[in-house]
């Protein structure tokens, strides 16, 4: 029997419980051993509920009981996750978790405090929730160089901007919805201003390049700019917007960003609607892959939670995770970076396009039905940097959307 311990009895804790009890069967055979929940730590008691005989309040019970040999971490947020967290691992338990902002601050020192001990720090919900792209980074894909990883990382933004693009609703009326359906907090900033995809890119970089990627250092837009007009020149434009989370080798050095783009109909990722995410991976042996599913939910979550759990209690004593240095990586400034960009200018095209092709040089001009009084513009490749200097000497930029080839 393995003996563990669930550290948090929200949403997703209670949705581990619910998936080892589910399908304890297959759970136990594909585990070789028996997975037993022994204590669910949380500062609310339970009652009338199965999990309240396993309800402790005190995280010392868990990190003094030498039974205890696997702990998942479901709290959320920094503190006290990490100390909690840390503390476990120095007493000799694996640990698994589904805490984006830990796994992005601390995961380097968590990852060598489990190598060090021959125990596993694993993370795989992190990320894509039930997508296990984590997995096929530290096992599948290990002979490769990834050189381009991409996705759409947050289901909250997804399933909104597919509601603008569809039904040409607006930005606040689609907040409001997905707020109402439950895919949208009260208070959404962490969604829609990007910060969450933000932390999970930092993971996927921090995985591909070995080194600690600071989200901070991160160029991060989210969408709350979006608006309907913005969808109408998409469609004009036979394309889409998507926030796209995007890391990216550039010769020695490795670029990341998160920000909406625009899309063309051939790109993977294009499709991907509704609440759904999904991790595009350009390796320079394997090529193109893609990895598709629910990137969030109570029961995709705890399934890829389980799935870690599994994996530790049959290397107990194996130390299985890719891990990542200490030592921060430097990226390569946006500046520097070279895209085609969209951009919708005031005015009328004819008065305009001599003066925007002076700055911008060749460019295709897009007017949208329904739409006076502006217009907009593809560039040719151009760095961040040349876009920035070149923006400023015109007058009447509405909005710019850079453009995902």
């Amino acid at each position: 029997m393995v003996n563990i311990a669930v550290m948090g009895y929200g949403t997703v804790g209670s949705g581990v419980v619910e998936v080892i009890n589910t399908n304890s069967d297959i759970i136990n055979q594909r585990a070789a051993d028996e997975i037993n929940i022994k204590y669910v730590l949380d500062i609310r008691d339970f009652p009338g509920d199965p999990i309240q005989d396993k309800i402790v309040h005190d995280v010392d019970v868990i990190i003094n009981d030498p039974e205890i040999r696997i702990v998942v971490e479901v709290m959320g947020g920094i503190e006290p996750a990490y100390t909690f967290v840390k503390r476990c691992l120095e007493a000799g338990k694996s640990v698994v978790t589904s805490n984006k902002a830990l796994v992005a601050k601390h995961g380097a020192e968590l990852l060598s405090i489990a190598r060090d001990r021959e125990l596993n720090f694993l993370f795989e919900a992190s990320v894509g929730g039930g997508i296990p792209i984590i997995r096929a980074l530290n096992s599948c894909l290990t002979a490769d160089k990834i050189e381009v990883i991409t996705g759409i990382l947050n289901g909250t933004t997804n399933y909104m901007l597919s509601k603008m693009f569809y039904e040409g609703a607006d930005y606040d009326e689609v907040l409001k919805e997905a707020q109402d359906n439950g895919y949208a907090e009260r208070n959404p900033e962490a969604d829609v201003e990007g910060y969450d995809a933000c932390r999970k890119i930092a993971i996927l970089s921090s995985l591909i390049s070995g080194q600690q990627v600071d989200f901070e250092d991160i160029y991060t837009e989210g969408i709350t700019k979006i608006t309907k007009k913005d969808m109408l020149y998409a469609k004009k434009l036979g394309m889409t917007i998507k926030l796209i989370a995007s890391s990216k080798r550039h010769d020695d050095h490795v670029h990341a960003i998160v920000a909406p783009m625009l899309l063309n109909k051939e790109h993977p990722l294009y499709s991907v609607d509704d609440v759904f995410n999904a991790v595009f991976v350009h390796g320079n042996m394997l090529g193109d892959a893609m990895f598709y599913g629910s990137g969030a939910g109570k029961l995709p979550t705890a399934s890829a939670v389980v799935a870690d759990v599994v994996d530790e209690a049959k290397h107990l004593h194996r130390n299985i995770m890719t891990m990542w240095k200490n030592e921060k990586l430097t990226l390569l400034p946006i500046e520097d970076t070279e895209k085609r960009f969209f951009v919708r200018i005031e005015g009328n095209t004819d008065e305009r396009r001599d003066e925007v092709e002076k700055v911008f040089g060749p460019v295709r001009i897009v007017n949208a039905d329904d739409l006076d009084g502006e217009f907009g513009i593809v560039t040719e490749v151009m760095s961040e940097g040349e876009y920035r200097k070149k923006s400023s000497q015109i007058e009447g930029i509405l909005h710019m959307i850079r453009i995902e080839d």
